[in-house]
């Protein structure tokens, strides 16, 4: 039985600390950060803040689905813990908000 992650929202509209889900149902994390291509308003991914407080930046292309409740991917836990860290901030992407410290 799937959690109920509510209604399915624009990537723009997640809120910082949303859980993450893998595909095979875990919750591997939080999200810290949205990124995007803001001058072409395109995805670019997440960084989500792992239980283990390790960042991972998820790829646009391995998000399954954005709610409001909840984020799932299309990548299992096992894959999610080989992800590497965030990009730089010298690529070119924005984030959507920043982490609060």
């Amino acid at each position: 039985m799937q959690a109920d992650d509510g209604y399915a929202v624009h990537y723009t509209e997640l809120k910082q600390g949303t859980p993450v889900r893998s595909s095979d149902g875990q919750e591997v994390g939080a999200v810290t950060e949205v990124l995007d291509n803001h001058r072409e308003h395109i995805f670019d991914g997440l960084v989500v803040e792992t239980a283990s407080g390790e960042l991972k930046f998820v790829d646009a292309p391995e998000v399954e689905r954005t709610a409001e409740r909840a984020v799932t991917l299309n990548i299992t836990a096992a894959e999610v813990e080989r992800l590497g860290p965030p990009p730089s901030r010298g690529r070119g992407v924005g984030g959507l908000f920043r982490r609060r410290r």
